[in-house]
C-alpha cells in the first residue's frame, strides 16, 4: 500500500486549534501520513497569543533536512515563518530539494490579532516564496498586503488573485470569510478561468485555526493526487463541517472540529 505523505512547516499552537496541530489533525483525518518542521513555539489559548518564541534558522532547516532525507513529502505547506530570514531558508531549502506542490498559508495576525509575520518578511513572501506555490491561500486581509489595495468587492478579490498569480503562484486561492453577506465565497484562480466555492455563513466566534485547517486539507488531497480544483472543494467542504459542528470549547475564539468531515462521512 503507498501512503500519501504531507509535510507542514509551521508554528506550534499550545491551545492546539491552529498551526502544527491543526495542520496535523487535518492530514491524519483525510488519511494522509503527517509531518512537520516546527518554526516557532507559540504560548497560546482561545483567548490570545501570550507569547511568540521562533527557533533558530538552523533548527527548522535541520528539521527539512531529516525529512528530505528519508520521508519524501508528496505535498507540503508553509505556515507561521515570521521572519524574511526564515522565509528566506525556507525557500531555498524547498528549491534544493525539488519539492513542488507546495501550498502557502500565508499567516500574518493571529485571530485575536498578535502580529505572527513581521512587516519587513512580506517582501520576502512576495519575492522568495509565493514563486514556488502551486497553491496559495490568503484570507481578504493578508491578499491586501501582498498585492497592496484595498478589497472590498468580488472584482477586486478577482483583480487581487490575478496580481497574485503574476506573482508567480500557479494557483490563487482568496478566501472570502472576511466578506459580508449570508454566504461564504472562496475565489480561486487557476491562471485561466475563476472557480466560485460558495458556503452559508456560521454565525460563530468559534473559528480559531480555520486558515491553516483549509491550507492543510488542499495540501493532504494534493498529496494523494487530486488536482487543484478537486482538493480546494474537499477542503471547502472539510472546513465548513469543522465551524458548523461547533466544539465550543474555551472561552475566546475557540478551535474548529477536526473530525467533523469524517463524522459525518460516517452516518
Amino acid at each position: 500500500m503507498q501512503v500519501a505523505k504531507a509535510l507542514t512547516i509551521a508554528g506550534s499552537d499550545s491551545g492546539g486549534g491552529a498551526g502544527i496541530q491543526a495542520d496535523l489533525k487535518t492530514f491524519q483525518e483525510l488519511d494522509v501520513y503527517g509531518m512537520s518542521a516546527i518554526t516557532a513555539i507559540t504560548a497560546q489559548n482561545t483567548l490570545g497569543v501570550q507569547g511568540v518564541h521562533p527557533l533558530s534558522i538552523e533548527a527548522v532547516v535541520q528539521q527539512m533536512r531529516s525529512i528530505a532525507e528519508d520521508l519524501t513529502p508528496d505535498a507540503l505547506k508553509t505556515g507561521m515563518l515570521f521572519s524574511s530570514e526564515l522565509i528566506d531558508a525556507v525557500a531555498g531549502e524547498i528549491q534544493s530539494t525539488g519539492w513542488t506542490n507546495l501550498v502557502v498559508d500565508p499567516v500574518m495576525v493571529a485571530k485575536g490579532g498578535a502580529p505572527l509575520l513581521q512587516e519587513q518578511a512580506v517582501d520576502s513572501l512576495k519575492r522568495r516564496l509565493i514563486p514556488l506555490a502551486n497553491v496559495i491561500t490568503p484570507n481578504i486581509p493578508e491578499a491586501e498586503v501582498i498585492v497592496g489595495f484595498s478589497i472590498d468587492t468580488l472584482e477586486k478579490r478577482k483583480d487581487a488573485a490575478k496580481a497574485i498569480y503574476q506573482m508567480g503562484a500557479k494557483n490563487v486561492v482568496v478566501k472570502g470569510g472576511h466578506g459580508e453577506g449570508d454566504e461564504v465565497t472562496d475565489l480561486l484562480f487557476d491562471g485561466t478561468e475563476f472557480h466560485m466555492l460558495s458556503s452559508k455563513r456560521t454565525d460563530t466566534k468559534h473559528t480559531h485555526g480555520t486558515g491553516c485547517t483549509f491550507a492543510a486539507a488542499i495540501t493532504a488531497e494534493l498529496a494523494k493526487g487530486k488536482t487543484v480544483v478537486e482538493a480546494v472543494g474537499t477542503a471547502k467542504s472539510f472546513i465548513q463541517a469543522a465551524i458548523e459542528d461547533t466544539l465550543g470549547i474555551g472561552s475566546g475564539h475557540g478551535p474548529t472540529n477536526h473530525w467533523a468531515y469524517r463524522k459525518r462521512g460516517a452516518k
